[in-house]
């Protein structure tokens, strides 16, 4: 039996027409399976984005993705935009709206984009700009199909593969290719493939990859951010251009040697008069640590923060001796000119790259360089193994400390041999104290009258040091509604405080008082004897967990109330001593009597920093409810007859 032969032309219309129809069968929302809708509030029908590098100066991004939103939820993660500056020309664009059933219901061209800046007010200048759709939805669900094109010069930038944006999201396919030319080089990383069937059909030239019919994950209590679970491919050239300065690394090092030759060369000089007054102001410094300290004191003095993202593919920093003149500068012009006054005093320091943020805690790829790693700059000082690190877009944070915005991650240190790799310091479990200490007056008509003192260290530092900062007004409305909300009629009768930058402690002195805080019957006396610090948080049960344990950061609280029971009652009887030691932490809760008028009651609760598997997290929510259980203890007094 002889083969069928078709031409050339019918191949290329028949494709044409399978092409054409898979994407008509995917306006329609009712052609979505049931699994891939299940806890999903966006379905990805397809992504494709097509990166193609020309030559070391031109790339050009494609990107055609049709996404069907199928809840109000949804809307926030549509990303109908596309970024553009002076390197970067936006050639092709435009949106379709379809309804449930495939109609088209509205259409934007590129003149019907919205373009903005695409940064904050805050920001002094940048070229930086964004073109964007406004859309409102009057019903769901509805699909979305969004094509963009842009040509730029910069290659440093290579757009990264991460197909699962967020939770709640499901994917039916998502491509990934980069075609390159194989004498710039490529490198390449993959992160969390594992359990997901990703196609890798990459080969010399083509980096190329797809994934196909993913089910939106539910989030669950404590677990990880997306980051650390979803998959993502990593890329980079070898051989890059940005803003007209062409580089080459494969690695850390020989990318650190870049930035410090390309970069940060010359960036460093300031006017005599400053180099004098630096001098004369550390002159009977006793240590490069004095040292160090008097010049960050005088930058802090001096500047003032405001964003400024122009300049070397955004990484270069403003010259020293303009930040020096004009009082102000990013992260990276702050850093820069203080890194170049502590070289006045002969103090060694060194820029670092950090990708920083309270909420999400990302390291650098220890073995992956690129141009994309990276959002903030700070500052280290070598110190004999004890290395300093220093925060310079803040007047107010103290010497050495960085907060939770920057500790304990992976970030990229440019010193003169190039560049390595350091860990920031971790504020972690016992680091993070409470202190709070209390003397509580009971009334006779169940009223309270406190003197409440408040000891805050490591991150703890950082949630309250600016408080100072804030009117007795506002400060009354943050104790009453925030942090005691649970308490009805609490009144603050006056606020103050104590920052120790030095010891990098805050104190706070809070005078109250609380009306009808105690229930009062014919003989009975009843309150809850933990007033001012109740950790309540019980994580949600689930049947059957699917995600690991994550406690990102750990705390410790310790607390020591005294009461003054009212005249006319009498302490019949204190509760027991409560222990609880878990691998996740410990809790533990004494009640001393002191006199027939005086007892003192003593909490310490301590929460482990820590990943488990999921099969431990019934045992953590039990440790947790436990705890707020005791948390809502009663005393009971007894009227003397």
């Amino acid at each position: 039996m002889m083969k069928q032969k078709y031409s050339p032309i019918f191949l290329i219309l028949f494709f044409a027409f399978l092409s054409v129809a898979s994407q008509e069968n995917k306006l329609s929302a009712l052609t979505i399976s049931k699994n891939l809708k299940e806890n999903s509030n966006l379905v990805i029908r397809s992504n494709d984005l097509v990166i193609d590098v020309k030559d070391v100066d031109e790339m050009i991004v494609k990107q055609t993705k049709i996404i069907t939103v199928l809840n109000k939820v949804g809307d926030r993660y549509l990303d109908a935009a596309v970024g553009y500056d002076n390197n970067t020309k936006v050639t092709r664009l435009q949106a379709k709206i379809y309804n449930a059933f495939g109609k088209e219901i509205k259409k934007f061209s590129k003149s019907k984009f919205n373009d903005v800046s695409a940064v904050s007010g805050g920001t002094l200048y940048s070229d930086a700009r964004v073109m964007y759709i406004d859309f409102t939805p009057v019903s769901y669900p509805y699909t979305m199909v969004f094509e963009s094109e842009y040509k730029t010069s910069s290659t440093g930038y290579i757009p990264n593969w991460s197909p699962l944006i967020n939770y709640y999201i499901s994917i039916e396919n998502s491509s990934f290719i980069v075609n390159y030319p194989t004498e710039l080089g490529v490198n390449t990383k993959e992160k969390n493939f594992q359990g997901y069937a990703v196609e890798n059909q990459s080969k010399e030239g083509v980096v190329k990859y797809s994934i196909d019919n993913v089910k939106a994950l539910k989030y669950e209590s404590s677990a990880p951010t997306i980051n650390k679970i979803r998959p993502q491919l990593l890329v980079s050239l070898n051989k890059f251009n940005t803003e007209g300065v062409k580089g080459e690394y494969s690695d850390w090092e020989q990318f650190g040697n870049w930035m410090k030759d390309k970069i940060l060369e010359g960036k460093d000089v300031v006017d005599q008069s400053t180099k004098t007054k630096i001098l004369l102001l550390t002159a009977n410094a006793k240590s490069a640590v004095e040292k160090a300290r008097i010049v960050y004191k005088f930058m802090q003095d001096k500047t003032r923060y405001i964003s400024v993202q122009v300049g070397i593919g955004g990484i270069q920093p403003i010259a020293a001796n303009q930040v020096d003149k004009v009082g102000y500068g990013d992260c990276k012009g702050l850093t820069n000119y203080t890194k170049a006054l502590l070289n006045i005093v002969g103090v060694e320091s060194y820029y670092v790259h950090v990708e920083a943020g309270r909420d999400d805690v990302v390291s650098f790829e220890n073995d992956f360089a690129s141009l994309e790693q990276g959002n903030h700059v700070i500052l280290n000082i070598p110190n004999s193994g004890n290395d300093i690190w220093l925060e310079c877009t803040s007047q107010t944070m103290p010497f050495g400390y960085l907060g939770a915005f920057t500790d304990n991650r992976d970030v990229l240190v440019v010193t003169k041999k190039g560049g390595i790799i350091k860990k920031t310091p971790a504020y972690l479990n016992e680091t993070n104290l409470r202190v709070t200490k209390a003397i509580i007056n009971l009334g006779v008509k169940g009223d309270v009258n406190s003197t409440v003192d408040i000891v805050s260290e490591g991150t703890r530092y950082d949630d309250r040091y600016e408080l100072e900062t804030e009117s007795q007004s506002e400060l009354k409305k943050f104790y009453k509604s925030n942090i005691w909300d649970y308490n009805n009629n609490l009144e603050v009768s006056s606020i103050s405080f104590e920052n120790n930058k030095d010891s990098i402690i805050f104190k706070e002195k809070i005078k109250l008082t609380i009306d009808g805080y105690a229930t009062i019957n014919e003989n009975d006396y009843l309150f809850r004897v933990n007033l001012f610090n109740r950790n309540s948080f019980v994580p949600k049960r689930y049947r059957e967990r699917k995600l690991p344990l994550e406690i990102a950061r750990g705390y410790k609280d310790v607390n020591e109330y005294t009461y003054k029971i009212p005249s006319g009652y009498a302490i019949q009887l204190l509760p027991q001593e409560k222990n609880i030691t878990t691998k996740f932490g410990s809790y533990n809760v004494t009640f001393t009597k002191i006199d027939n008028n005086t007892f003192v009651y003593k909490k310490s609760l301590l929460i482990k920093a820590g990943e488990y598997p999921k099969e431990e997290y019934a045992a953590y929510r039990k440790f947790r409810k436990s705890i707020a259980k005791y948390e809502n203890i009663r005393i009971s007094l007894t009227k003397i007859n």
